[in-house]
């Protein structure tokens, strides 16, 4: 099946930011931070510092690409109350990483910050902002979202951050997806594309869930973007799904014991790493 071409070819932005096949960005999850309930007034230099050790373990391992994300700062603002504490600590962080690594840098502001993930961004250095809902609208945890593309886009356009892509998930995780029921996942990946998104992601439903070749396909074949793995991927996953997809965002695998919050293990990396390399050689 041809996907739709609803705007002019534009390059491809996936192979624009990582030299290589089927590319893995890896996630940092930050502790806690300032403004947050869960944070409990630990010096703000050991969360970058925790930041920097993970970014130096993913990048040992021979991942292509870093996403940092306040993950610990549940439960998640609205995209309009995400303050300015945030900013200001989210982006600390990435410029921390940033001067670690040369790895290619991105960010994750939950939930949904999409224009302070773009200012972040900016500051930063970093390369794209994942937009777990970049068009249309679903129900989160955090109430009634809408996707914020209109004025995302004219946002990046009046920070000069044109060069800062859009990861867009398609089927956002921890979400429920009724008000767009009467529209299958293909309508929707073209709708995210004719909202000029650069990067398309097939995801599970939670952290770590698996998510289904078949729903990569479904994503793929309403769009002429690269499409992305968002989630659940693990050695036992790499071939089926690196098959179906352009390249993967891993999180909760890499970390110790399989836990989001723990720290990076560098065992998990490199065997992760080790089934990406054959499925790269074997194309």
């Amino acid at each position: 099946m041809t996907a739709p071409q609803v705007l002019p070819p534009k390059p491809d932005a996936l192979g624009e930011l990582f030299p290589v096949s089927k590319p893995v960005i890896g996630v940092i999850h930050l502790a806690p931070l300032p403004g947050a309930p869960r944070y409990a007034g630990a010096p703000v230099a050991e969360i970058y510092a925790a930041a920097v050790r993970d970014a130096r373990t993913l990048a040992a391992g021979g991942i292509d690409g870093i996403m940092v994300e306040n993950a610990s700062d549940m439960p998640f603002a609205r995209p309009e109350d995400i303050g300015p504490e945030t900013v200001a600590a989210l982006t600390a962080a990435c410029v921390e990483v940033r001067a670690a690594v040369d790895t290619p840098l991105g960010i994750t502001c939950v939930a949904n910050g999409v224009i302070p993930g773009l200012a972040v961004a900016k500051a930063a250095g970093a390369r794209w902002v994942r937009a777990n809902q970049w068009v249309n609208a679903y129900v989160a945890n955090e109430g009634f979202l809408n996707g914020p593309a209109p004025a995302a886009a004219r946002y990046r356009a009046a920070i000069g951050a044109k060069d800062v892509r859009i990861l867009a998930d398609v089927h956002v995780k921890f979400g429920a997806h009724a008000v767009t029921a009467d529209r299958d996942i293909s309508e929707q990946a073209t709708d995210a594309e004719w909202f000029d998104a650069d990067v398309l992601i097939a995801t599970g439903t939670r952290t770590g869930s698996p998510t289904r070749p078949e729903e990569v396909e479904e994503v793929r074949a309403g769009t002429s973007l690269p499409v992305v793995v968002g989630s659940g991927l693990g050695p036992d996953q790499v071939d089926s799904l690196l098959r179906a997809a352009d390249g993967a965002i891993v999180g909760q695998w890499l970390k110790a014991d399989g836990l989001w919050w723990n720290p990076v293990d560098p065992r998990r990396v490199e065997r992760l790493m080790t089934a990406v390399r054959a499925v790269r050689e074997a194309r």
